[in-house]
């Protein structure tokens, strides 16, 4: 077993060389009394000229957890984030929710309140250290995270850091958590011996069961009207190339609800919009593909003779404690292999079905031209209006931006009217909709695709909860600018609906008055982001859209500064 050995000072130090050795680039962080042996490691690194794992400052926890978030969709490499003990941990638990159920491997660590009050290099000596401490540190997210462990020694750190990025990884992916007190990163040492190369295989593809792959093809090929539906099969891009090959040489359409990633190209004929909902009634078989929510059982359900079928690596969404969707047959597997498998699989059909095929892709072109035709009207019907319509802005950024532009989206971006064809261009926010995910993860799309134009989409209540001066902050810190547009609607409008899906006819909808959802007097967005030498405007009627688009993206593209821009949409 070949092993590497380094000149080190302590644990901390051992620690920082061994995520080094494992690839870890960035290191983000929002430091604390118990980073001490960390941050002199650091300050190593810099005297030596070791570049990685760069330091990233982040001045609050949910943020930098958002950056971690962002920086792994973009380049899907497991990331490192470290808060300051308990109090840290509290303030990120949001995004680790967020990075849970949307299967994202972060190594989330923090330090721990030092183990004694006396003896011991680094023993406790500020205030803090005392009412900081718990009895469980860990409990307080240990229904989000696969795995979770406190460093006791520096002779099981890399039995343990490999451990926490191996369960990371292994899927269904997700964060891990792992404790670091600080007399254990403060003890002394002179040398670390790792294994290198790491003989932790991270884990490759789940291969489907080819039984259950042969009797997916026969429930589909004997379909008239089978439909696809996925919300993240992009998570994997090569896997959207598959989808298409799939709905394409079959003639399946593919609905795209709750749409987290760029799944399938919108101008495709076989791309039949954001919702199952209207295609259940005739559906004889549905596959569901990496979707946790296909369609909302208290409003529609696929037939009862219909066959369903849900592929993906945990296709019974097992840490969701209720989730209730029929399942025929479940296939355990990545849809990047599990796709082209079925689609040989339908292949030995397509002689007796190329007729029903053909038929079928015509009637579907058509459908689709119809779907964009109206898409078009409702956008003519708005493309004056002021208060703004979102319609109208999201048309407007789908012109300025181009195939590589990548879009982050916290709500508000319509997708009717914004068109995506590349893999990798469009994330949204976690099932889970922890808001104030969509800042932060756009500064981590653009520290990994430093070249490429990132635009943040986000609603007015999603820009505040994003924490935005400690997220400008880093925008500036860093040099990576981002082009933010606030959906700016003064008003929690998921609350107010919510409020009439089930009062209809109650006191609020009968007064107007919805309690605990207006979000006015409503603040000068634009102003917060000059703070840190961005550029800022407020937009209000719909002729200045575009032109505000144009002075941002030379902002951002030419001047190499972040910008917002304040759009003031239609209160509802």
């Amino acid at each position: 077993m070949a092993r590497k050995t380094v000149e080190v000072e302590s644990t901390g130090q051992a620690y920082l060389e061994l995520l080094r050795e494992r690839g870890i680039e960035y290191f983000f962080a929002n430091g604390g009394t118990d980073f001490a042996p960390i941050i002199d490691g650091f300050a190593r690194f810099a005297e030596q000229g070791i570049e990685s794992p760069k330091p990233i400052t982040v001045p609050h926890e949910n943020a930098a957890v958002a950056m971690a978030h962002g920086y792994y969709m973009v380049t899907g490499k497991p990331q490192v984030v470290m808060v300051h003990v308990t109090v840290g941990t509290g303030n990120a638990i949001n995004g680790i929710i967020n990075a849970a159920r949307d299967h994202v491997p972060i190594i989330f660590t923090a330090g721990r309140t030092p183990l004694t009050e006396e003896g011991q290099h680094g023993s406790r000596n500020v205030y803090i250290h005392w009412a900081q401490e718990s009895f469980d540190q860990a409990g307080m997210l240990r229904e989000y995270v696969k795995w979770d462990y406190e460093l006791r020694n520096m002779a099981q750190l890399e039995n343990v850091v490999d451990r926490a990025l191996e369960m990371a990884m292994t899927e269904p992916r997700g964060p891990v958590y792992l404790t670091l007190p600080r007399e254990v990163l403060g003890e002394a040492h002179e040398t670390f011996s790792m294994t290198s190369p790491v003989r932790r295989h991270l884990g490759g593809h789940l291969y489907p069961d080819p039984q259950g792959i042969e009797d997916a093809a026969a429930i589909l090929a004997s379909a008239e009207n089978p439909l696809i539906v996925t919300s993240t099969v992009g998570r994997d891009p090569e896997a959207v190339g598959h989808l298409v090959n799939l709905a394409e040489r079959f003639a399946i359409p593919v609905v795209v609800p709750n749409q987290r990633y760029m799944c399938f190209p919108t101008d495709h004929p076989m791309h039949l919009g954001f919702a199952s909902e209207p295609f259940l009634d005739s559906a004889d078989a549905v596959l569901v593909v990496d979707c946790d929510v296909p369609w909302f059982p208290s409003v529609k359900n696929p037939p009862a003779d219909g066959k369903v079928i849900h592929v993906g690596v945990d296709p019974a969404f097992s840490n969701y404690p209720v989730r209730s969707f029929p399942s025929d047959l479940s296939i355990r597997a990545n849809s990047v292999v599990g796709l082209p498998m079925l689609a040989d699989a339908l292949e030995s059909h397509r002689a007796s079905a190329q007729a029903r095929i053909d038929q079928r892709f015509a009637r579907l072109k058509a459908l689709h031209d119809e779907q964009r035709t109206a898409w078009r009207e409702a956008l003519d019907g708005v493309r004056s209006d002021s208060p703004l319509d979102p319609q109208w802005i999201t048309h407007c950024i789908n012109e300025i931006k181009d195939d590589g532009t990548i879009v982050v989206n916290e709500y508000d971006l319509v997708p009717t009217q914004a068109g995506f064809s590349q893999p990798g261009t469009l994330f949204g926010n976690s099932p889970a909709g922890g808001l104030g995910w969509g800042l932060g993860a756009a500064l981590g799309a653009k520290l990994a695709a430093p070249d490429k134009l990132v635009i943040a989409t986000l609603g007015d209540g999603s820009y505040m909860f994003g924490n935005p001066t400690p997220c400008h902050f880093v925008s500036n810190a860093l040099d990576i600018p981002t082009l933010t547009i606030v959906y700016n609607n003064r008003v929690w409008n998921a609350v107010r609906r919510a409020n009439l899906g089930m009062y209809p006819n109650g006191w609020a909808a009968k007064t107007g008055h919805f309690p605990l959802s207006e979000l006015q007097p409503s603040p000068n967005f634009e102003v917060l982001v000059t703070a840190s030498g961005g550029y800022g405007e407020r937009v209000e009627r719909a002729e200045d859209v575009q032109p505000a688009l144009q002075r941002a993206l030379k902002a951002v593209r030419e001047e190499g500064r972040q910008a917002v821009l304040n759009m003031i949409c239609k209160h509802p």
